[in-house]
């Protein structure tokens, strides 16, 4: 059986993902580990900071045609990328974001950097 870092990783490589740009963070710990385990299919470009990150993924996106992937931790993590996040959304840069969450057990309960990601 497959958890769900394992089917994003399988589906983005069948999709034709062959680079990702990110920073590890703890709330997407199977996904890093889905792509520790397909090595040369999915790279992961490991950055040093979440906005930098998103701004690789959206000139990927422009330089390619193909969507960038920024892979992002909840909170801090999230709103330090929504920077590079705004300004793909407004050059209309392919990108896609993936953000890790808290426990839907623990949503609402002000969890360790838990951010309304649809208020912000």
């Amino acid at each position: 059986m497959q958890n769900g870092g394992q089917v994003l990783v399988k589906s983005l490589v069948a999709l034709g993902a062959t680079k990702a740009f990110g920073v590890p963070g703890e709330s997407y710990l199977a996904v890093l580990d889905a792509l520790h385990d397909t090595p040369g299919q999915l790279d992961f470009v490991l950055c040093r900071n979440e906005g930098g990150a998103a701004f690789m993924a959206s000139a990927y996106g422009k330089l390619t045609g193909n969507p960038g992937i920024c892979m992002v931790t909840r909170g801090p993590g999230a709103t330090n990328a929504s920077i590079g996040v705004h300004t793909a959304m407004q050059d209309s840069s392919p990108m896609i974001v993936f953000v890790g969450q808290v426990g839907t057990d623990m949503r609402g309960r002000e969890a360790f950097q838990e951010v309304d990601y649809r208020a912000v």
